[in-house]
């Protein structure tokens, strides 16, 4: 029996990955997830003897059943389910199918959860706790300047609420000591402005300084590193996950459990406690850098609440 030529997958998902990058400017993060999500469904069909070429819908049918045996939550299968229909529209655009299999398939239905917020107080316990640390005497050069790294990160990411692989790439550039705004460059490659607060511009001048003070020491005249929090990893920046880990260990050491707590915990903080003060919604889908205002909508509860407060202390008919 004649073997599924598997490399065609595998040269196909190349393919389509380019197409993403070139025409709808996807960054890496999105390109590893469709290629992860792709490469299982090849592997999948492989087994049944067919390719993307040959799979018929019965058979991509069969293959979210597969990842509900498997145990995969609803959200998950439903972001494999929009990979696979990308991929399947691609082939049908670009004349390498006659249809589109995967058009009629119906995915898990999922509610959106709510996303997890931290309370203002939370937020300012984190704040103090990594400045009190910045601040702390008899530390070592190496601990201090950690330690300021990490209370500059936070003021930055709550005054902002950027992505995490946003925070983490930021250029040397945005900690101008006049800046009163950054340029991010977020998802799709796209530019937007966001502004800083005092605290965030004293957190990255107290860094820098304590950052360039052996350079000066030392007179070293080469240029620094291009960006903000460098690291002598394969990207040149601190990582997402070096962040997360040391923001985990300072909320617990002011009792806010390992779970409650991520950079994308932060920049929900951001926007719900925005909207709690009365910023417009479609200002804070401008400043999170959303697409879609129906990204943003997921925190209306925050706004609705506010509502149900006002009126609650507001209207004369109120109970007393």
């Amino acid at each position: 029996m004649t073997r599924p030529d598997t490399s065609s997958d595998t040269r196909l998902i190349g393919l389509f990955l380019d197409m993403l990058a070139a025409e709808q400017g996807a960054g890496d993060n999105t390109l590893d997830a469709y290629r992860g999500d792709l490469e299982d469904l090849a592997q999948f069909l492989a087994r049944g003897k067919t390719t993307f070429l040959t799979a018929d819908t019965e058979r991509l049918r069969a293959y979210l059943a597969d990842l509900d045996a498997r145990g995969f939550k609803s959200s998950s299968v439903a972001r494999r389910l929009s990979s696979t229909r990308h991929l399947f529209r691609f082939l049908l655009g670009e004349r390498m199918r006659g249809d589109d299999p995967a058009a009629i398939l119906s995915g898990p239905k999922r509610g959106r959860g709510l996303p997890k917020v931290l309370s203002i107080a939370d937020v300012d316990r984190l704040l103090a706790e990594a400045k009190a640390r910045a601040t702390a005497p008899e530390q070592s050069p190496s601990q201090r300047l950690r330690a300021l790294r990490l209370s500059c990160l936070l003021e930055i990411l709550y005054a902002t609420g950027l992505r995490v692989s946003e925070l983490v790439a930021l250029p040397l550039s945005a900690a101008r000591r006049d800046a009163r705004m950054i340029v991010v460059r977020g998802k799709g490659n796209k530019e937007r402005l966001v502004p800083l607060n005092q605290s965030s511009k004293q957190a990255m001048a107290d860094y820098l300084a304590a950052r360039d003070a052996p350079r000066q020491e030392q007179k070293i005249s080469a240029a620094p590193s291009k960006w903000l929090f460098p690291s002598s990893g394969e990207s040149g920046h601190l990582t997402r996950q070096h962040f997360a880990r040391d923001l985990k260990e300072l909320a617990a050491s002011v009792g806010i459990p390992a779970h409650l707590i991520s950079p994308h915990v932060l920049r929900h903080a951001f926007a719900s406690h925005l909207l709690h003060n009365g910023a417009d919604l479609r200002i804070v889908q401008t400043l999170l850098g959303h697409t879609d205002i129906s990204t943003t909508q997921i925190y209306t509860h925050i706004v609705e609440e506010r509502l149900k407060s006002l009126v609650r202390d507001l209207h004369p008919l109120a109970d007393a």
